[in-house]
């Protein structure tokens, strides 16, 4: 059944980190209770509760009403539980320690690298999207993506990072195929990807809490909201499927706070 429950999760579009993180939700459930049904569905969240934070209390709970739609039992689905979500955002690498990476990734002549982390930051993609980029999407300025029902997301490559990028791939001679790939020629992988940001930037000094792929969707998240205000348009552009989960950019982060009040307080 777990196979059943991974093929409909790809035949409806989900990441694969996002697929994982399911899969592992009904292989908890299971271990746990013989039956899917309320009472056993309401002591799993329960148990939830009694051991995880609430961010993973709810992944845990999407996963399980996911693999419920898998089965047609959609009426016994979980109602997530409600927290209050801190009114800041946490490790987002700012626009400056951006610069200067990509800039020292540019200077070392680490051009993969500084590619990864252009296409990342000037885009919003999530890492499972990044590591489908094709050279033939670069050439079309755009990678179309279909999400759950069918919906589609397109990326767009800003024109700056396009116009650099096909120089750069002729260089190297990339006319087609994956863009992103290993020194074994082979696609680069999500956890490939975390961990290649990490090491090339602490070589730079930067704070490793910042050095993950979200981070640069962060960061373009918040940059495109401060130069054009249209949080609609950037929910579009995130992929998200409510406009409520991009609100959270509207918030400083927790050193823009503290900056902020350090300039204004001064009674």
């Amino acid at each position: 059944m777990e196979q059943a429950f991974e093929v409909y999760m790809n035949e409806i579009g989900l990441a694969p980190h996002t697929i994982r993180s399911y899969l592992y939700s009904e292989k908890q459930f299971k271990s746990r209770y013989t039956t899917v049904n309320r009472k056993n569905l309401r002591d799993y969240k329960t148990f939830l509760i009694d051991h995880y934070q609430p961010q993973t209390v709810n992944l845990r709970i999407r996963g399980i009403n996911c693999y419920l739609e898998s089965q047609k039992m959609e009426k016994l689905k979980l109602t997530s539980i409600k927290y209050q979500q801190k009114p800041f955002v946490e490790n987002v690498i700012s626009e400056a320690d951006y610069l200067f990476f990509k800039n020292c990734l540019k200077r070392d002549n680490e051009m993969l690298w500084y590619f990864v982390v252009r296409f990342l930051t000037a885009t919003g993609v999530r890492v499972s999207e990044l590591v489908k980029i094709k050279a033939e999407h670069v050439e079309k300025g755009h990678f179309d993506l279909y999400s759950k029902g069918g919906k589609l997301r397109r990326i767009y490559f800003p024109a700056s990072l396009r116009r650099e990028a096909l120089q750069w791939m002729k260089e190297i001679g990339r006319d087609s195929g994956y863009l992103f790939l290993n020194r074994s020629g082979k696609p680069l992988s999500e956890r490939g990807v975390s961990e290649r940001l990490k090491f090339h930037g602490k070589r730079y000094g930067l704070d490793e809490a910042v050095l993950h792929p979200h981070s640069f969707r962060h960061r373009f998240a918040k940059s495109f909201l401060e130069r054009y205000n249209d949080i609609a348009l950037l929910a579009d552009l995130m992929g998200h499927d409510s406009i409520e989960t991009t609100r959270i950019y509207l918030r400083k982060t927790s050193t823009e706070q503290q900056e902020l009040i350090d300039k204004i307080v001064d009674w």
